[in-house]
């Protein structure tokens, strides 16, 4: 079991990786390739202090490079939920789940509008992982929405076990049903299907995990990081404006010490 799992690998993750460290708590970081982030195309940041010039590829680089070299393990993958039981959170991605005593989010801001229909009926036939859920439709038909690059994979995995699957790769969609999915319209095609499998670079912040705060689609965070859900923390830009290096980077710093409290805490009382 990991100390602290943190989602996202952007300024506001490593910092608190990087704090997690310092503090000798064991932190895995989750995150896509940091090259198809919109900071690592930046040619130029001219307001992070101490490094005029330099460019998104190079800070980033460097913030990993520090964040590996203090011992925080670095994990490549689509996280699509958090669990938690007993005090334990089970954080899934790609074919896997991992376990830790705390979370931070900093995932930055989804760049995606959620389709009509997807919020409403997720986990009753909206599903962001086919590994995952796909065994709940073999021998039926499935939609998969082909938005990233995992997407044909995981189309085949769903056709292998049985499932029938209409591959989607457009954006205009609208997901129907009263309780659950009952079909998909595609480009003002409506397709009979019993489940919809949404597969995009990254799941938005708040469906990460039930019953977690936002505010104006950003997590709702105290002074520390702190949601609303104990042992779960946010940082970054997934927490507000301004969007900002040097204050994702404080927020994850944050974050980090508020995780250790807590895990301290917890261990107290053990």
């Amino acid at each position: 079991m990991v100390d602290i799992i943190i989602i996202g690998g952007g300024p506001a993750g490593l910092s608190a990786a990087i704090t997690a460290r310092q503090r000798n708590k064991s932190a895995t970081v989750i995150s896509n390739d940091m090259r198809q982030s919109g900071l690592f195309k930046a040619r130029e940041v001219g307001n992070y202090p101490g490094m005029p010039g330099i460019s998104g590829a190079e800070l980033l680089e460097k913030l990993a490079a520090h964040a590996a070299g203090s011992g925080a393990e670095m994990t490549a993958g689509r996280v699509f939920s958090i669990l938690q039981s007993a005090g334990t959170f089970y954080v899934g991605f790609g074919n896997e789940i991992l376990e830790s005593k705390s979370v931070i989010i900093a995932t930055g801001v989804a760049q995606s509008t959620l389709f009509p229909g997807e919020e409403e009926l997720l986990g009753n036939g909206v599903s962001y992982c086919a590994t995952c859920d796909g065994m709940l439709y073999r021998g039926k038909r499935v939609c998969v929405v082909c938005l990233s690059p995992e997407a044909a994979g995981e189309a085949d995995y769903l056709e292998s076990i049985g499932c029938e699957v209409v591959r989607l790769d457009t954006r205009d969609i609208i997901i129907n049903g009263d309780e659950r999915v009952a079909s998909v319209t595609a480009d003002g095609k409506q397709i009979i299907c019993d489940g919809v499998f949404i597969l995009r670079q990254a799941v938005a912040p708040h469906l990460l995990t039930a019953n977690l705060e936002v505010h104006d689609g950003y997590i709702r965070t105290g002074p520390s990081g702190e949601t609303n859900i104990p042992g779960i923390f946010a940082a970054g830009d997934c927490a507000g404006a301004p969007h900002q290096i040097a204050k994702a980077v404080g927020q994850g710093q944050i974050a980090a010490l508020a995780a250790e409290e807590y895990i301290r805490k917890c261990e107290i009382k053990v």
